[in-house]
C-alpha cells in the first residue's frame, strides 16, 4: 500500500496534496514526451495529484504533456498552470487561459497563477482571473514569485482576498522567505507552493544531507523533500521525468526527520537572519 499523501487546505477550504509533480523542462523533446506522460500517470497512481505546469514551459509543450497524461483521468488531477507577465493584461490573460485549456485538453484549470510580476497592472490580471473564475474556466487563482510588498498590493484589491497561493523558490539552500514572506502568508492562511525544492540538483551534493539520509536509509533527495514537507502550509512540486524518479520523490513521505536531523540541517543551511531578495534561479 503506497504511503498516503498528506494534504493542506487552500483558503477556500479545498484539500490539496502537499507533494505534487512539477513539469519545468518537460515537453522540450518529442522523444521524451511519452516517458514524461508515463511519469505523471505514475504519480497520479501514487496520489501525487497536484500537477504544476505553465504556458512558458517548452512554449506550451509541458501543458501538452500534462494533457496527454491526464487523458481519461482529469478528475484525479489538480492542475496548476501560469500566465506569462507579457500576456497578463485583462484581455491577454483570458486569451492565454483559453490556449492553455486547449493544450491541457480540459475545460478548466484548477489553479491559475501569474508567473511573476510584470508590466501589466496586477489589478487588470486579477480582474481577468475573476472573469475566468466566474466563467468556470479556472477554479482558483494565485501568484508566483511575489514578495511581501507585491502580495500586499494583491490583497488590497477588491478581489484580492481570493488569492490562493504564492509559488516561490524554496529549499534548504534558499530559505530567505522564512524571514518575512512565510510569516506574512501564514497570518493570512495563504499556502506557499515551493518550486525547485532540490535547488536544481545543487542540494544533492551536500555531505550533510548525505549523512542524514544514511541514518534514515534514505536518499538525499528524499531528505530534502521531507524537510520541506515538515513546513506547515507548504506544497512541494519536484519534477520527475521518469517513473523511477516519481517513486523516489514519493518515498520522501516515509522519512521522519527528528530533532537531531533538523539541528544538523540548520547548521548546514542556516535560516535567514535578515531580509533577502526573493530567489528565483
Amino acid at each position: 500500500m503506497p504511503q498516503a499523501v498528506r494534504t493542506t487546505s487552500l483558503p477556500a477550504g479545498e484539500q490539496v496534496p502537499v507533494l505534487g509533480q512539477g513539469t519545468w523542462h518537460m515537453g522540450e523533446s518529442a522523444r521524451a514526451r511519452q516517458s514524461e506522460a508515463a511519469a505523471l500517470r505514475a504519480g497520479l497512481d501514487l496520489g501525487l495529484s497536484l500537477i504544476d505546469t505553465a504556458e512558458m514551459y517548452a512554449s506550451g509543450g509541458a501543458e501538452e504533456v500534462v494533457g496527454g497524461a491526464g487523458a481519461g483521468r482529469r478528475d484525479e488531477a489538480f492542475i496548476v498552470s501560469k500566465v506569462m507577465p507579457g500576456n497578463a493584461s485583462r484581455r491577454g490573460t483570458v486569451s492565454a487561459c483559453e490556449k492553455s485549456l486547449k493544450r491541457l485538453n480540459t475545460d478548466r484549470i484548477d489553479l491559475y497563477l501569474l508567473h511573476w510580476p510584470g508590466p501589466s497592472p496586477i489589478a487588470e490580471t486579477v480582474d481577468a482571473f475573476t472573469t475566468l473564475k466566474r466563467a468556470g474556466k479556472i477554479r482558483h487563482w494565485g501568484v508566483s514569485n511575489f514578495d511581501v510588498g507585491e502580495m500586499e498590493e494583491v490583497v488590497d484589491l477588491p478581489d484580492g482576498k481570493d488569492v490562493t497561493t504564492n509559488q516561490v523558490m524554496y529549499n534548504l539552500r534558499r530559505r530567505g522567505i522564512e524571514f518575512d514572506l512565510i510569516p506574512w502568508c501564514e497570518r493570512r492562511r495563504i499556502p506557499i507552493m515551493a518550486y525547485s525544492p532540490l535547488d536544481q540538483g545543487k542540494l544533492l551534493r551536500s555531505r550533510e544531507l548525505e549523512g542524514v539520509a544514511a541514518r534514515h536509509k534514505a536518499m538525499p533527495v528524499q531528505v530534502a523533500l521531507a524537510w520541506l514537507l515538515l513546513q506547515e502550509g507548504v506544497m512541494v512540486i519536484p519534477k520527475a521525468g521518469s517513473e523511477a524518479h516519481v517513486r523516489e520523490n514519493h518515498g520522501a513521505l516515509a522519512v521522519r526527520l527528528d530533532a537531531r536531523d533538523l539541528a544538523e540541517l540548520d547548521r548546514a543551511f542556516p535560516p535567514p537572519a535578515k531580509k533577502k531578495p526573493l530567489a528565483s534561479t
